[in-house]
């Protein structure tokens, strides 16, 4: 997951020193007023997210499939101990004992 969080700053980047090359360059339309800073970075966002959905689709994959591997197994820990809890309280119920609250 990291890897493609750094991947996807890293393209972000490099399209935020290609729009300010060109912006000051005067190929690319300046700001206005004050608002050149932001107008550089808004247009940054907006070249380089289809780059990053084209070019990191596997990276993408492959970080979903971490988080779906993550979720499974905290369920399967869950199920287990929900089923351990109820397995103690029916032994303590079949033998006459009052479960104890935790």
């Amino acid at each position: 997951m990291l890897r493609y969080t750094l991947m996807r700053l890293g393209i972000f980047v490099g399209c935020l020193v290609v729009v300010w090359g060109l912006v000051y360059s005067g190929v690319v339309p300046r700001g206005l007023g004050d608002s050149n800073g932001m107008w550089i970075i808004l247009l940054s966002l907006l070249i380089s997210a289809p780059i990053s959905f084209v070019v990191l689709r596997k990276e993408r994959d492959r970080a979903s499939m971490q988080v779906v591997q993550k979720v499974d197994k905290i369920k399967t820990n869950l199920e287990a101990n929900r089923n351990q809890e109820d397995g103690a309280d029916d032994a303590a119920r079949s033998q006459g004992q009052a479960p104890q609250a935790s």
